[in-house]
C-alpha cells in the first residue's frame, strides 16, 4: 500500500473526487464490504450535489432562464474546475459569471454572465456584514485642499454593475412581484447599484454620470480622480449633487486620506 505525505494525500482526494481516480488513493480506501471506487463515489455524489445547491441558491434566476438540467450540467463543470478555496460556503461562487461568460454551451445567452453578475452582487449584499457608521465629524474637519486626497470605503453590501442588457429586468421578471414584467431585450444600457437595505437587498438604476463616480469611488480611487474620471466621461455632471447624494444615501463606511507627495 502506497504511503503519502497528508498534503500529497489531500490533493489526491480532492482530485479523485473531483476528476480522475488514482490508484494509490484507492488503495488507502477502506472498503468495509464496499469497492473503493463505489464508496469514492458516494462522497462524490454528495460533494457536488451539495455545492450545485449552493450554487442554484445564489443564481435562481440564471438556473430558470438554461433550466434546472442544464444548470446542473454547468454547476458540474463549474465545480471541477473551481472547487471551493475555503470553508464558508456562502462565499462560493463567486467565479460563476466569468465561468459562464466562457462556457461555449452558453455562447448563444450573451446577457447571462451579467445577469449572473447581478445576482452574486445581490447575494454578496444579502450576506455582507452590517456597515460601519462614517465618522461625518472627521471629514467635515479635513483641509478643503486636500479634500482631492480622500479616498473612501463604501458600505460593504454595495456593488456597482453596468450592462449592454437590461438584467434588472430579467432579474425582476424572475421576482415574485414581477411575474407579469415584459422584457424587452433591445431596452439598452443600464447602470445598476445593489445595497443592503433595512428591508433586504434594493437593486436600483441609477444614471450613467453617477455610476461612473460612484464605481470609480469604490474601486479605490481618491475623491480627485474619481471625479477626474466621470467628468471625463459626463463633462455636464454636477458633483457637488453627487457628492451631497452619496452623503445622503449613506454608501460610506470610513476615509482616509492619502499622505501628501
Amino acid at each position: 500500500m502506497a504511503v503519502l505525505a497528508l498534503p500529497e494525500l489531500q490533493q489526491s482526494f480532492l482530485v479523485g473526487l473531483l476528476g480522475s481516480e488514482d490508484m494509490a488513493l484507492l488503495d488507502l480506501i477502506e472498503g468495509d464490504g464496499l469497492d473503493a471506487r463505489a464508496r469514492l463515489g458516494i462522497y462524490r455524489h454528495h460533494i457536488l450535489t451539495t455545492l450545485t445547491a449552493v450554487l442554484e441558491a445564489a443564481y435562481p434566476v440564471v438556473s430558470a432562464l438554461v433550466d434546472r438540467r442544464f444548470f446542473g450540467y454547468a454547476a458540474d463543470a463549474f465545480i471541477r474546475r473551481h472547487p471551493p478555496a475555503g470553508p464558508c460556503l456562502g462565499e462560493y461562487g463567486a467565479d460563476v459569471p466569468e465561468f459562464l461568460a466562457a462556457f461555449p454551451p452558453c455562447a448563444h445567452l450573451p446577457y447571462l454572465p451579467d445577469v449572473a453578475r447581478l445576482e452574486w452582487a445581490v447575494h454578496r449584499a444579502a450576506t455582507a456584514p452590517p456597515a460601519a457608521a462614517l465618522d461625518r465629524e472627521g471629514l467635515r474637519s479635513v483641509d478643503p485642499g486636500r479634500m482631492a486626497d480622500v479616498t473612501f470605503t463604501l458600505d460593504p453590501s454595495l456593488s456597482h454593475l453596468a450592462s449592454p442588457w437590461p438584467v434588472e429586468k430579467i432579474w425582476r421578471a424572475h421576482q415574485a412581484e414581477g411575474k407579469d414584467l415584459d422584457v424587452d431585450m433591445t431596452a439598452g444600457r443600464v447602470w445598476l447599484e445593489v445595497r443592503a437595505t433595512g428591508d433586504g437587498v434594493t437593486v436600483r438604476s441609477i444614471e450613467s454620470g453617477r455610476y461612473a463616480l460612484r464605481n470609480a469611488l469604490g474601486r479605490g480611487m481618491s475623491l480627485g480622480e474619481a471625479i477626474e474620471i466621470a467628468l471625463g466621461s459626463h463633462p455636464a455632471l454636477n458633483v457637488e449633487v453627487e457628492i451631497r447624494s452619496m452623503l445622503e444615501d449613506n454608501i460610506f463606511s470610513r476615509f482616509t486620506v492619502r499622505a501628501g507627495e
